[in-house]
């Protein structure tokens, strides 16, 4: 069967269900990058929330702590903590930016 024996009603249904599911799928895949943006967004926050706790840490009389290495690594571990903890659930700002994004991408497109 070929699309010239379809009747036009048909073909016409055909596309615009092509047309839905597209939009569709475009859609769902903004609203993944709003959240994966949201909780990049809150593990960065809670990374820099976290920093002034971890400058005041004395970690010097411990058997496997301190010295210059954990100096120099400290920030890239209190942000990947707090990555992990946004990913984890975090403490709700993801939630809040994530509303948020959705409304300034509804804004913008119409």
């Amino acid at each position: 069967m070929s699309y010239s024996s379809l009747p036009v009603g048909a073909l016409t249904a055909a596309r615009v269900a092509a047309q839905s599911a597209t939009q569709q799928t475009t859609n769902q895949a903004k609203a993944d990058k709003a959240r994966e943006t949201a909780v990049s967004f809150e593990g960065v926050t809670l990374g820099e929330m976290l920093q002034p706790m971890f400058d005041t840490v004395d970690t010097s009389d411990n058997a496997f702590g301190g010295g210059a290495a954990e100096k120099q690594f400290r920030s890239l571990q209190v942000l990947e903590m707090g990555k992990e903890i946004a990913k984890g659930g975090g403490i709700g700002i993801a939630d809040s930016v994530y509303r948020q994004i959705l409304v300034m991408q509804e804004k913008a497109s119409s």
